[in-house]
């Protein structure tokens, strides 16, 4: 089980490698549209399209790091009054990560699909990069299988007796609460 779990860690530290290079490329077709327009009078034609593919792409394809490591959003008031430690708390967890499972697989199946029928009927964007829309949407569906895994992964270090992670919230609250 250690395996998988780093496994699925490697590959979530990868989702956040990529969502970097995308953030970087993003700010550097920013700039190119910028000295496009200001020193040549003309434009890339392109940049609002990609941008917003690589935003999509970038929160998607890093999801999983941030469940790894406490910084996705969640219930943090609910969770917050239960003890990290207490029985209650991991029947939370629990019942919280096999709904987050239940509702990315619902995702996943719906894009999947949707790549599918985007790729086998030929469908691109209606701009002037005419991208195939599998290519973004099969970004999505990578970006919500790691979450999958990872979400699998805390499930199963819960069921295995690990304690509920903390989150980044509650444990920067613990500390400066023990400074004052």
């Amino acid at each position: 089980m250690r395996m998988f779990h780093r496994a699925v860690r490697a590959l979530s530290d990868l989702g956040m490698a990529l969502s970097v290079i995308v953030m970087i490329a993003m700010t550097l077709l920013i700039l190119a549209e910028v000295v496009a327009r200001n020193l040549f009078q003309t434009s890339t034609f392109v940049m609002n399209e990609l941008v917003a593919y690589g935003v999509a792409a970038m929160t998607m394809i890093a999801l999983g790091h941030c469940l790894e490591t406490g910084t996705l959003i969640r219930m943090s008031m609910l969770i917050s009054m239960l003890r990290r430690t207490s029985l209650l708390r991991r029947a939370v967890e629990v019942v919280a990560v096999l709904l987050a499972l239940t509702t990315t697989g619902v995702a996943l199946r719906y894009f999947l699909r949707s790549v599918e029928r985007a790729y086998s009927r030929g469908y691109v964007s209606e701009t002037a990069a005419q991208i195939p829309l599998w290519i973004p949407e099969a970004i999505v569906v990578a970006g919500l299988g790691i979450l999958m895994l990872q979400l699998l992964s805390y499930l199963l270090r819960l069921l295995s007796g690990a304690p509920p992670m903390a989150d980044q919230d509650s444990e920067a609250a613990t500390a400066t609460a023990r400074e004052h």
